[in-house]
């Protein structure tokens, strides 16, 4: 068995190298010549899987992706070429709702804000927007729920996008659609982006395309600018760069991009193709991961936000990630570097709290207990 891989997927060779002889590549150069003979294609999100990819993929007979959303393979294709395929669904979601709430204790800081005065609406509550609706709720804040799919089953549950849009915080949670009742390519537009007032903070930690990243722009550049929080850009790898400095935190695409996520992403392929072929499995996700830098903290004060935020920072420090970005910004081929350089971070659940003010919401914030 001849293995091609996205050459940023951790564990790859750890996991799959007692079945097949691996190669690997940067996931956006992927080429028809490199699936020649391959007969696995294992990649992430920025890998186009279509016709043009797999015109010369002789021998191709599984497709999986170490992500959660599928829009850029063409599952159909697959279907009528009688290649499987799968997915890694909720993979990087634990990763993603860390990534948010930094981002919430970030945005609180910076405008002496207690979060817990405040309500946020999540638009789009499947597996990653779920994380962010408990570690909202876990900082005392009011929740909105928005997803129209969800709402056809309990609809007295869930608010609708013009509602959201008039939170305190929007924190986005979507995958990238153009068709069917609820497409949500560009979904905040113009028009959604002109109604909104400057005290309102924006999240987009799931895909660039739904926002209008040139209308926001002119949005910020008029005065009484939004904040922003934005991981994700409109034609990745490129950026909208004069949007950058109207941002409270820019970074590249990596708001799920913990080690354990990844970890994760692979490890469900690993299963899936053992499965598909009926081979033995020989390896645990436990046995990937090192040790953390901290593993155990005594907390002897209660959970107020200023010590959330010190124990996230422990964990994660969101800052360092923007200023990396805005630092690299000028150079050639900054946004996949970043990516294919990303330090080494660990989930919130690698830190354990002790203490006798530690109780579930430490747990519900992502910690362990």
């Amino acid at each position: 068995m001849k293995i091609l891989a996205d050459e940023n997927m951790p564990y790859v060779h750890d996991l799959f190298g007692d079945w097949a002889e691996i190669v690997t590549c940067p996931g956006r150069e992927m080429t028809p010549e490199q699936l020649i003979d391959i007969d696995v294609l294992l990649v992430r999100s920025i890998t186009r899987v279509d016709a043009a990819l797999l015109a010369k993929a002789n021998r191709l007979r599984f497709v999986g992706t170490a992500t959660i959303g599928c829009d850029h393979i063409d599952t159909s294709l697959l279907t009528e070429r009688g290649i499987a395929f799968s997915r890694a669904p909720g993979c990087n979601k634990v990763g993603v709702g860390d990534y948010v709430l930094a981002a919430l204790l970030k945005v609180g800081e910076h405008k002496q804000w207690s979060l817990a005065d405040k309500t946020i609406a999540v638009v789009g509550v499947g597996n990653t927007g779920l994380q962010v609706v408990a570690r909202a709720q876990a900082l005392g804040m009011r929740v909105w729920r928005c997803d129209p799919f969800k709402a056809q089953r309990d609809p007295t549950a869930f608010v609708e996008l013009a509602q959201a849009l008039t939170a305190d915080i929007v924190s986005f949670h979507v995958p990238i659609t153009t068709q069917g009742p609820y497409p949500t390519w560009h979904l905040l537009d113009k028009a959604a982006i002109d109604c909104l007032h400057p005290e309102q903070v924006l999240i987009n930690a799931c895909r660039g395309e739904v926002w209008d990243n040139k209308a926001l722009l002119a949005r910020q550049q008029r005065g009484a600018p939004l904040t922003l929080v934005m991981d994700v850009w409109e034609n990745e790898p490129q950026v909208l760069a004069p949007l950058v400095p109207y941002t409270l935190i820019a970074t590249p695409h990596i708001a799920g991009y913990s080690l354990e996520g990844k970890a994760r992403g692979t490890y469900a392929l690993y299963e899936a193709l053992a499965s598909h072929y009926q081979l033995e499995l020989k390896h645990s996700l436990a046995q990937l991961l090192p040790r953390a830098d901290f593993t155990q903290v005594t907390v002897n004060t209660a959970l107020t936000q200023s010590c959330i935020a010190r124990l996230v920072g422990l964990v994660y420090d969101i800052e360092k990630d923007d200023a990396r970005f805005r630092a690299a910004l000028t150079a050639p081929d900054f946004f996949d570097r970043l990516r294919k350089h990303y330090p080494e971070r660990r989930e919130l659940a690698s830190l354990q709290l002790i203490g006798a003010s530690i109780d579930d919401t430490a747990q519900t914030l992502g910690f362990k207990i």
